[in-house]
């Protein structure tokens, strides 16, 4: 392999990326997110419909089961999805495989709408159910990471938390619209022509989004700092090198960036499931509220999660990211048992605030997030250790509502969701002590981005100036390393 030198980076080698070219972007990689999140949110709110379509030969009660079991499925092979897509983003590009996913999840959505009942085609009906939701897992495997990876690497350094941020507002905005849509099918037509055949509507508008989706993505450039790799002659070979490297060396070469992706994803989702899917059936079975009137303040919190998540995004680009990191895991870990002291008194007043205190710590975290997931890792592997990484911890956080309601059934303590959210504070407080800051620094490995030639000269000055202190960082560590050596040159008698 031929060894060139690196030239020093000038102002024409910073990519520059306009606002327009930004909000498109943002448009195409966050509708995918919105659609995963639809299909979240159509999917649980018509479990019971769909128990009765698929399941009819079963007891009512277990129906339900059934239909949210096959609902979990996927995310056992979301972590397959994120491998294969992942390595396949490595290799041919983000754009390409991100248009895959899109149309892979919003077809397969759709595909449920058209699924004929059990007593049409038997038990063809659940095997049919349950292929389309693993085909939905291994797409949404490659979906979250791919858009996360996208969007960062086409940010500009000084507004990558902001834009970063909008993606998991699609995620809350298309939950709250598939709310919304079911429940506006369902006062337009009824409640027995929703069970009939209204509960299909919802899905079969999946695939209309899926479309303008992939014309989004088409229609855009492959991310700056990916075509920067590719187009290096040298990264390139590095590149190949990387592709034929064992797991067990990407792993050892990135440990540091994993164990912190998965220690930040395990507190961000547990939180989310946490108040998200669980608190409504915490209120409805365990205090004795009404599941509608649960599900309505949830929304009702959602939305104002929407007006304080970006809020997040834009200030930690002016005072970092680990400091919102460390206010959420405090915060949480203080205020946990407080919060559910307010949720479990008779007054929607009451309920509504305990619930805003844990969705504003959760904007906390959900804020930053995916700012700071693909920095941690180098561009050549950043797509498939991400994808992988994101989905083993989601999987684990997706045990949260079970495993909390298993808690207070078993404990019968009403606290117990408290006691484990202040757990996985835990978890994200270590992740914000292990991981560097982030905030206006290229991505790791890559050159820095801009958004005008201006601010292209000042970035590039600051790229200097983080490169001298590195250096003087170094030659320190050597100075110090030579003078050890010499403190035990002088201790041996052959060596002097």
């Amino acid at each position: 392999m031929s060894e060139t030198t690196p030239q020093p980076l000038t102002v024409k080698d910073i990519p520059i990326v306009g606002n327009k070219e930004l909000r498109k972007v943002i448009c195409a990689a966050g509708l995918g997110n919105a659609i995963e999140w639809f299909d979240f949110s159509v999917y649980g709110f018509l479990a019971v419909i769909i128990g009765h379509t698929f399941f009819a030969s079963a007891p009512q009660s277990v129906q339900l089961i059934a239909s949210l079991a096959t609902f979990s499925i996927p995310f056992l092979f979301r972590p397959m999805g994120g491998a294969i897509f992942g390595y396949l983003g490595d290799k041919y590009g983000r754009k390409n495989i991100l248009s895959f996913t899109i149309i892979l999840m919003s077809a397969s959505t759709f595909a449920i709408g058209l699924i004929p009942s059990y007593a049409t085609i038997g038990v063809f009906a659940p095997l049919l159910l349950l292929l389309a939701k693993i085909i939905q897992g291994l797409s949404v495997g490659g979906e979250y990471a791919g858009a996360v990876v996208f969007v960062s690497e086409y940010s500009p350094d000084r507004k990558r938390g902001f834009m970063a941020s909008w993606l998991d507002f699609g995620s809350i905005a298309g939950f709250l619209v598939g709310a919304l849509v079911v429940s506006t099918i369902s006062l337009a037509i009824g409640q027995d022509a929703m069970g009939d055949w209204g509960w299909r509507i919802p899905f079969f508008i999946s695939l209309p989004l899926g479309l303008i989706g992939l014309y989004l993505r088409k229609s855009l450039d492959e991310s700056p700092t990916y075509e920067a790799q590719n187009n290096n002659s040298a990264e390139a070979e590095e590149q190949e090198k990387v592709e034929t490297t064992s797991v067990g060396t990407v792993i050892k070469e990135n440990l540091n960036g994993i164990v912190i992706s998965c220690l930040l994803v395990v507190a961000v989702n547990s939180t989310y499931y946490m108040l998200l899917t669980y608190m409504p059936n915490f209120l409805s079975v365990n205090l004795g509220y009404s599941y509608d009137h649960g599900v309505l303040i949830i929304i009702v919190v959602m939305a104002f999660m929407l007006l304080v998540q970006p809020l997040v995004g834009f200030l930690s680009d002016k005072i970092g990211r680990k400091p919102f990191l460390f206010l959420g895991s405090v915060g949480q870990l203080f205020l946990a048992i407080p919060a559910f002291y307010m949720v479990m008194h008779h007054n929607v007043f009451m309920i509504a605030g305990g619930i805003a205190i844990l969705a504003v710590l959760l904007c906390c975290f959900i804020g930053v997030m995916a700012s700071i997931l693909p920095a941690l890792f180098p561009t050549d592997v950043r797509f498939r250790t991400l994808a992988i990484c994101f989905n083993i911890a989601v999987l684990i956080a997706g045990l949260t509502p079970p495993i909390a309601a298993w808690l207070v059934e078993t404990l019968q303590s009403l606290y117990m969701p408290a006691y484990y959210l202040m757990v996985v504070a835990v978890f994200g407080f270590i992740a914000a002590v292990k991981m560097p800051e982030t905030a206006n620094r290229p991505l790791k490995d890559a050159t820095p981005v801009a958004s005008s030639k201006t601010e292209a000269k000042e970035v590039l000055q600051e790229h200097f100036d983080y490169i001298e202190d590195q250096v003087n960082e170094i030659e320190n560590k050597i100075s110090d390393l030579e003078e050890q050596r010499q403190n035990l040159v002088d201790q041996h008698p052959k060596l002097n």
